[in-house]
């Protein structure tokens, strides 16, 4: 039988809730370009609840405690002493968030000899060392398109809090003002500009649908282009590379992979070739762009803000300089693990789990690693290499 080490988020400080807001999600049948949502044989959850946490577990530990295999599941993941390395030596399957990777560096990897595949509870294998699993032919894997919806939103969501200066104007409240002028002094109104996407995958073109609404002038950067009947439909300009794109961009957003072609694309230089007072927004990967040169563009003006949910590690270190640069609207990595979203990929984990044991294949588009070559979306969207580089950091971390 196999031991499955399973990495995620603590629970609430408050402690595992017994009750929620809502009563229900809302049922969704397809994704927007009709793939279908995972179908697992079964569940053993309720949709809805807080899966993503220790105690949450996936809503696995029926299903592989039944099967007889070793369910191992803890938030403790960085450094030589922590709870996943002492468990890793005799790992078959390793499951982790993007929202609080278990790394999976090359040292990592040689440390675990058993280790046949590593499993990605949503979207974004980065935190795996790509090049590493290849050669050790390691199947990687995820929940492809299992909270793109719930990224966008959240895209969204940020962009207008930046554009419209929504958090210190909240914090005026807060603090008991009524000083207009001060909220007033930074926001604008969202109407009439331009913005672009960094990628038009599932993500960055529904942001882009979302944003048709709002009567802007929509761009994007992929080096797949998308067909003339997309681009006929939501009036969007393509550009051949970012460079050219983001000169003419007052709202940037972020929805490429990390890999080493697009590891700190986001550098003084890039920066310096954007228009002066723009914004981005980056809820793909805190290494697309490189933490100072965000930090000296908000200082100098160059930037009028930046937000997203993305750090480089995670979780990143008290001393990170996105928790005290200046108008910033970050938040710890949440924007793909709402409830919604969490039963979404749960019931892919399990589906992806399903098939291993059984000797079924996994869906090609959940694939990012199979018999040693990019595959699936991950031959679309990854190239081969390493971005693990420098996560020993998140071990800095203190509760």
């Amino acid at each position: 039988m196999a031991k499955v080490l399973c990495v995620l988020y603590d629970d609430p400080t408050s402690g595992y809730p017994t009750s929620y807001p809502r009563n229900d999600i809302p049922t969704i049948s397809k994704y927007p370009d009709g793939q279908t949502l995972p179908t697992p044989n079964n569940i053993d959850f309720t949709p809805g609840h807080l899966l993503g946490s220790v105690t949450g577990g996936l809503g696995l530990r029926k299903f592989l405690e039944d099967l007889g295999h070793e369910f191992v599941v803890t938030s403790d993941k960085d450094g030589p002493d922590s709870e996943f390395e002492r468990h890793l030596h005799d790992a078959e399957i390793v499951i982790s968030q993007p929202f609080w990777p278990a790394y999976l560096t090359a040292e990592r990897i040689a440390k675990a000899p058993k280790l046949k595949m590593a499993l990605t509870a949503g979207i974004g294998s980065d935190h795996v060392d790509l090049q590493a699993a290849m050669e050790r032919n390691i199947t990687v894997t995820e929940i492809t398109y299992c909270n793109s919806n719930s990224v966008a939103e959240h895209v969204v969501m940020q962009m207008l809090s930046l554009v419209r200066n929504y958090i210190p104007s909240y914090q005026q409240v807060v603090a008991g003002g009524w000083n207009i002028a001060d909220c007033v002094s930074r926001s604008y109104d969202i109407e009439g500009m331009h913005v672009g996407t960094v990628a038009a995958g599932r993500i960055g073109l529904r942001v882009l649908k979302l944003l048709k609404p709002f009567d802007v002038h929509l761009h994007y950067f992929d080096r797949h282009r998308l067909s003339e009947s997309v681009e006929k439909e939501f009036n969007l300009t393509w550009h051949p590379t970012v460079e050219d794109m983001i000169k003419v961009c007052d709202v940037v957003t972020i929805n490429c992979p990390l890999h080493p072609e697009t590891e700190h694309l986001f550098n003084d230089a890039m920066i310096a070739k954007m228009k002066k007072g723009a914004y981005i927004v980056n809820t793909a990967r805190g290494k697309i762009c490189d933490r100072d040169a965000i930090a000296r563009a908000l200082e100098s003006g160059q930037l009028s803000g930046y937000a997203g949910d993305v750090w480089f590690p995670q979780p990143a270190p008290q001393d990170h300089p996105w928790r005290t640069m200046p108008w910033h609207g970050m938040t710890p990595h949440i924007s793909g693990t709402s409830l919604s979203a969490q039963t979404r990929y749960a019931a892919g984990v399990r589906e992806v789990l399903e098939c291993w044991f059984e000797g079924r294949p996994i869906r090609n588009e959940y694939l990012i690693i199979k018999d040693g070559n990019l595959a699936g979306v991950g031959a679309h969207s990854y190239s081969k290499g390493n971005a693990t580089g420098g996560s020993e950091e998140a071990e800095k971390f203190k509760k």
